[in-house]
């Protein structure tokens, strides 16, 4: 018997027919050669001699009585695994392979319903057979799709978790089974009196770890504050308030039960060595993708606003090399990042976003440790609950007519950046293509875009409510297209567009004003890092295009001119572009 963490027992109080609190993600996967049999079946054998190996499997909630306290996790007594893996295509002999474009509309489907709390909070779905479109290779693979309650599990934990279940090589991994002397918690620690002495033991200790970290935060909020107000006012510049208020967009509204699921991919190495080139990170480039998609989805649609999106990015408290799968709860907080939208320049773009995740870095730094990730459980789901709901509900409803407009919001959609497994993974002998994230929307915040980095490449899942995006398939291609601008900025070739989204005017960087602590000018680019090649079989989804050369006749601007970082090879695709200058 274990007591939830506030933090994750806010996604139970915080879930509504409408707002589902779980995460998931879609794989494409490859069948081994000469595969003849069911995927389904295959998975459902596989993970049952697994199951022991993740307490996510086999725990249930138990609610307090009254809900004095936040609810606990108890082993179950028994799991049906036939109820939590289930055939998401018909599965009949015979029977045509479902297009791509039907396997994600079922997913989007799938990921707005609950998940029955009843039973431990998982679920997975198999496709045994996925048509791929002509424009993908046209071939048939399988599918799977999971939902796991984000109070069980944090992205970082589903890492975890996959890790636990899949395997590095086709052949499956010998797994030791389950220990036969364990000892399920036995029904005794269930009664009333222990329950309730659970909460007020657990309330108390959040109450004296309160109290004595109450100085420490103090002393750090208060030098956070300082450096991002005071500060500037000391050098002459007028205070900015430490929040702003986000632009209206179609992307906060209230929500219904309707969902659009679309994804995109992009190659790692070249994002890599974009952020290289500009001085910044690796999620800087993604945000800058995401910023440019943004805003020429907008733009195409009519509905960019003048001041800069706003995105909440949570940020992860989990200590680094953390790899226990027995305490895979929530270790996160949120950021605000500013996404310079209201930028045309690609460059000054960049730097608007470079020092927006500056400022977070710093204040995260300072305030990590700090940072509650758990409160005091006594009465817990009547006020915290019952307030968080009334507010999201409240806005739920107003946001469904004219409302949106003039309820303010501090971000306009949410934006993750998960790190994966830089290798091919295997679930039952068969390698997952794609890692496609889903994850939550809320009341307000009616866009979510996910992002992971699976063997050498990008995948963004995005996820909304239909009115929100509804033109999704279009914002899944202006976030390709934005990876292409950005290369082919930073390489000096003319960029790729697809034809429903418009490319920016893109000057040479040299001829770019830029902030001298985040993207010096350049006059010789950072070289493209070689990046180990894995070795796996071909994608059916990833950006390739041309690396045009420079006309030798190019106006220069300015005494220097800008080198490429990539090597000028017209016939290359851009899985072969990855070489040093």
């Amino acid at each position: 018997m274990k007591s939830l963490t506030g933090l994750d027992a806010t996604f139970l109080y915080l879930e509504t027919p409408e707002m589902p609190m779980h995460v998931g993600s879609f794989n494409l996967c490859e069948l081994p050669a000469g595969f003849k049999g069911s995927f389904h079946q295959e998975v459902t054998q596989h993970i049952a001699k697994r199951m022991h190996l993740a307490p996510v499997f086999s725990r249930k909630l138990v609610f307090m009585p009254l809900d004095l306290g936040h609810p606990l996790w108890v082993e179950a007594d028994e799991v049906d695994i036939s109820f939590h893996i289930r055939r998401a295509d018909p599965g009949k002999k015979g029977a045509a392979a479902m297009p791509l474009a039907d396997a994600h509309k079922l997913c989007a489907q799938l990921h707005g319903e609950l998940i029955d709390r009843n039973f431990p909070l998982w679920e997975f779905y198999v496709f045994d057979r996925i048509q791929l479109p002509a424009s993908q290779g046209g071939k048939i693979v399988a599918g799977f799709f999971s939902k796991i309650h984000h109070a069980a599990l944090d992205g970082k934990g589903g890492v975890m978790l996959a890790n636990a279940l899949m395997d590095l090589s086709p052949i499956p991994r010998e797994v030791a089974p389950p220990d036969p002397t364990r000892r399920r918690k036995l029904e005794s620690d269930l009664k009333l009196g222990k329950m309730i002495g659970s909460v007020f033991s657990s309330s108390l200790g959040q109450l004296v770890k309160a109290a004595k970290s109450l100085p420490s935060v103090a002393s750090t909020f208060g030098s956070t504050l300082a450096r991002q107000s005071v500060g500037s006012s000391a050098k002459g510049i007028k205070a900015k308030m430490p929040m702003k208020l986000a632009p209206a967009t179609p992307f906060n509204t209230g929500i219904g039960s309707g969902r659009v699921f679309v994804t995109a991919t992009v190659p790692l190495a070249e994002c890599k060595a974009m952020g290289k080139a500009v001085g910044g990170s690796f999620n800087d480039i993604v945000l800058w993708i995401c910023s440019t998609a943004l805003r020429n989805y907008l733009t195409q649609h009519h509905s960019l606003p003048k001041k800069s999106l706003v995105a909440a990015m949570p940020v992860s408290l989990r200590e680094a090399g953390a790899t226990d799968a027995t305490n895979l709860g929530n270790q996160v907080s949120m950021s605000l990042v500013e996404l310079g939208t209201h930028l045309a320049h690609p460059i000054k773009r960049m730097n608007a976003i470079m020092a927006s995740t500056a400022k977070v870095k710093s204040s995260v730094q300072s305030l990590k440790g700090l940072l509650p990730t758990d409160y005091p459980s006594l009465l817990a789901p009547w006020l915290v609950g019952g307030a968080a709901k009334m507010a999201l509900n409240a806005y739920g409803k107003l946001g469904k007519g004219a409302m949106p407009s003039r309820l303010p919001m501090v971000a306009n959609l949410a934006i993750s950046n998960v790190p994966g497994p830089p290798v091919p993974l295997y679930l039952a002998g068969a390698q997952f293509l794609t890692f496609h994230p889903l994850s939550i929307i809320l009341h307000g915040l009616a866009l979510n875009i996910t992002i992971q980095t699976y063997a050498g490449h990008v995948d963004f899942g995005i996820i909304a409510d239909k009115k929100a995006l509804p033109q999704a398939n279009d914002f899944a291609k202006a976030i390709e297209a934005a990876f292409k601008e950005a290369l082919a900025l930073l390489t000096m070739t003319p960029p790729v567009t697809t034809p429903a989204v418009a490319a920016p005017v893109i000057a040479p960087i040299s001829s770019v004003k830029t902030r001298k602590t985040l993207v010096p000018q350049v006059t010789k680019a950072a070289p493209l890092e070689k990046s180990p090649s894995v070795k796996r079989t071909s994608r059916p989804d990833t950006v390739s295009s041309t690396n045009n050369s420079t006309p030798s006749n190019a106006p220069s601007h300015g005494k220097s001119v800008v080198k490429p970082i990539v090597k000028k090879s017209p016939a290359k695709t851009l899985k072969h572009k990855v070489a040093s200058v």
